[in-house]
């Protein structure tokens, strides 16, 4: 029986002033080892927490995919597309709509990708925008991701996070951010190196 299943947890914590108790990464593998937690519960682990993922709706679903049909091509031999599936970072595991992961798919049959493994994490913005710049930026930052992208789809752009700094007060973060409109491009760097543009327009869902 999955977790959400025993305990009917609620679809929003209250606040409390109340200590948490925090899972570690280990924590978390042994509980879908055991499934306890399983594939049904729609939750993923961020700051040492379980929080529930957000919906999908059809936009989400159609940019994830655009997003994977504009950056795949450009990619060389050494790195890979993947979409949300995990990234083992010191605090959690959060599963990005899409990343650019070095080397090949099969190297990654005994563990995740870690935060040294990626190049580039992508999420997709539509009812998540305060998630995504915030807890998830922190995560990613903290672990040193070099790039992030959040495609915003209520305001048709992308926003460019570069440059993690993991000890920024009071929250690690990002010190370069850009953000481009639909009618822009965006460079491809992994690892200091150029693959080429990207049309921002190309990610976007067509406007309804």
């Amino acid at each position: 029986m999955s977790l959400t299943a025993q305990h009917s947890l609620p679809q929003r914590a209250a606040y409390t002033d109340e200590p948490i108790f925090r899972l570690t990464v280990d924590q978390y593998h042994e509980l879908i080892r055991s499934g306890k937690l399983t594939d049904d519960d729609p939750v993923e682990l961020l700051e040492g927490i379980l929080v529930f993922k957000m919906p999908k709706n059809t936009p989400h679903a159609t940019a994830t995919r655009l997003c994977r049909r504009a950056v795949e091509p450009l990619l060389p031999a050494e790195w890979f597309y993947d979409a949300q599936d995990p990234i083992t970072l010191a605090d959690g595991e959060p599963e990005p709509d899409g990343m650019v992961v070095r080397g090949r798919i099969e190297d990654y049959v005994q563990r995740h990708p870690g935060p040294g493994d990626i190049a580039l994490v992508i999420e997709v913005a539509d009812s998540s925008l305060e998630r995504d710049r915030g807890i998830k930026m922190r995560s990613y930052a903290r672990a040193g991701i070099p790039v992030y992208w959040i495609l915003d789809l209520g305001g048709r752009g992308l926003e460019i996070y570069a440059d993690p700094d993991p000890n920024a007060a009071p929250d690690p973060a990002y010190r370069r951010r850009d953000r481009l409109g639909g009618d822009q491009t965006v460079g491809l760097v992994l690892a200091g190196r150029f693959y080429g543009e990207i049309p921002v327009a190309a990610m976007l869902p067509p406007s309804q």
